[in-house]
C-alpha cells in the first residue's frame, strides 16, 4: 500500500508540474482520475516491487544524489583538463572491478553511477563483477577506490 500510495504522490506532483493547472476544477479532476487509473493499472500489473519503486531509499538517496552530483562535476573538469593538456594524460583502460552490493538494483545503481560520471563507462555486468572503461588514470582510481561501492552498499540499507 505504501509503494501505491507514493506512486500515487509521485505521479500528482509530475501531473502538476507538466500541467500548470492549479485552479480548474474540471482538468484537476481529470488529473486525479489519470492518476488514480495509473495506479490501479500498476497494481493490477504487480509492479509495485520493490525493485520497481524502490521507496525504501528515497531517504539515504537524498544523501546520495548530491555525492553523485559532486562526483559527476569534478569528473568533468578531469576529464576536461586531459583533453586540454598532452595527449598523455588520456590513457584508457577497461579493468573489472567487484561490487559489494546485495540485490540487483544496488549493482544496477553502482554500474549506472560509473556510467554517468564522465570519462568512466560500465561495459558489462555479471553478477557482482563490472567491466569498466575509464578515460583517464583519474577515473581509473576513482572507481578502483570503493568510494562509490561503499556508498551505494550504504544506499541499499548497510552501515
Amino acid at each position: 500500500m505504501l509503494r501505491a500510495a507514493s506512486l500515487a504522490v509521485f505521479l500528482s506532483l509530475l501531473w502538476l508540474l507538466l500541467s500548470g493547472y492549479f485552479t480548474e476544477p474540471l482538468l484537476l479532476g481529470l488529473g486525479v482520475a489519470s492518476v488514480l487509473f495509473v495506479v490501479f493499472i500498476a497494481y493490477r500489473m504487480q509492479v509495485f516491487d520493490p525493485e520497481g519503486h524502490p521507496v525504501h531509499l528515497i531517504l539515504r538517496a537524498l544523501v546520495y544524489w548530491p555525492w553523485l552530483l559532486k562526483e559527476i562535476v569534478l569528473a568533468n573538469i578531469d576529464v576536461a583538463k586531459a583533453i586540454v593538456s598532452s595527449p598523455m594524460a588520456i590513457a584508457p583502460t577497461v579493468f573489472t572491478v567487484t561490487g559489494s552490493q546485495r540485490s540487483e538494483l544496488g549493482r544496477v545503481i553502482y554500474a549506472n553511477s560509473i556510467t554517468l560520471t564522465p570519462g568512466t563507462v560500465t561495459i558489462d555486468l555479471v553478477d557482482d563483477k563490472l567491466t569498466v572503461h575509464a578515460l583517464t588514470p583519474a577515473g581509473l582510481e576513482g572507481v578502483k577506490s570503493g568510494v562509490m561501492d561503499r556508498r551505494i552498499a550504504w544506499l541499499e540499507g548497510g552501515s
